[in-house]
């Protein structure tokens, strides 16, 4: 299974890996006593980040329920009695209100997310629509709507789309047992075709699924060579819905996900590493030691998706504890000639 989704030379971020991960060396860094893993990934953190910033980023469905694939964990899938209704696409207006609402809390990224396996060109040109609006409030944009097209991709950056997420979940060896309607090389195509239009790529996957421990080093060496990797990398914790799957399975070790960040950020030294789905039920002290493990983006708000997420204050209250600041909004990103924090 390559991972790559090349890009040409010239256009080539300047933060693509300088090195191969193999599974074997992601699974070492997971081998190393805690608080040296822990004290790796701060070192890499600080090398790159302000060590006191937190990326706001907010996440609306424009489009629930309905789907038509098989992803074990999703209740948005039809085929599972999970309660989720299938709706149509949010009206314009409503997806711009959202947006601002984000704005005026803080968040610097808005992202729109559909549940669709793929979009068709009549929805493309409305989410061309939603970007356009949501770009002009001076949000950074992103979209998560399955699999794309190249030109579905190339439409999607003329409208302003900053950013596409498109998780692999999990490892190439688990995949199955996760998701059968669609493949792994489905997943590195669309990832492909997002590179090549110009758009940035936010790009994870889930933990808890009842991986083991080698297959979650086998998702962060995946996502670490992909060329470039991601510039966001969103870490789930499985939130286990009643009618999927996956609800009954035993829960992850919550200091196995703290390692999981801490390796996500030593593998990935530039990338956005984001707290994602998951985070209410970790607690305070687990969500800390994420930070210190090198995490510094977060959804923000009261849902992802179908699923609660930490309220607003409460994400603040937290913040203020641990010291951390909101990315102030409209500043830049690390320097992109050479990926570090100070300007070139």
């Amino acid at each position: 299974m390559t991972a790559s989704i090349q890009s040409s030379a010239a256009s080539k971020p300047a933060h693509a890996s300088a090195r191969t991960w193999t599974v074997d060396a992601v699974a070492q860094l997971f081998e190393l006593p805690f608080k040296d893993l822990l004290y790796r990934a701060q070192q890499v953190h600080r090398a790159h980040f302000a060590a006191d910033e937190v990326e706001l980023a907010t996440l609306l469905s424009i489009k629930t329920g309905g789907c038509p694939e098989d992803c074990a964990y999703c209740p948005q899938a039809a085929r599972y009695h999970t309660g989720v209704k299938a709706e149509k696409l949010l009206p314009l207006e409503d997806v711009i209100t959202a947006a601002r609402a984000a704005k005026e809390n803080g968040a610097t990224r808005f992202c729109m997310g559909a549940a669709w396996r793929e979009p068709k060109g009549r929805d493309i040109a409305k989410v061309q629509e939603m970007v356009s609006a949501v770009k002009s409030l001076g949000l950074e944009t992103c979209a998560t709507l399955g699999m794309l097209s190249e030109d579905q991709a190339q439409s999607l950056k003329a409208a302003g789309l900053d950013y596409y997420n498109h998780n692999l979940d999990t490892a190439p060896e688990f995949y199955g047992e996760i998701i059968s309607t669609r493949t792994y090389q489905h997943r590195l195509d669309t990832l492909g075709h997002v590179r090549r239009a110009g758009i940035k790529v936010c790009c994870g996957g889930i933990v808890g699924m009842g991986e083991s421990r080698t297959q979650r080093a086998g998702l962060i060496a995946q996502l670490a060579n992909l060329d470039p990797y991601p510039e966001s990398v969103p870490i789930n914790h499985l939130v286990q819905v009643p009618g999927t799957p996956l609800c009954g399975t035993e829960p992850l070790d919550p200091l196995e996900f703290v390692r999981t960040i801490a390796v996500a950020r030593i593998t990935m030294p530039a990338a956005r590493v984001r707290l994602s789905a998951g985070r209410r039920e970790l607690g305070e002290a687990v969500q800390a030691m994420c930070f210190l493990a090198g995490a510094n983006s977060i959804f923000y708000g009261e849902k992802l998706l179908t699923t609660c997420n930490p309220e607003a204050e409460a994400d603040r209250n937290l913040l203020a504890k641990l010291g951390l600041r909101p990315q102030a909004q409209g500043s830049a990103e690390n320097c992109c000639e050479c990926g570090t924090l100070a300007k070139c």
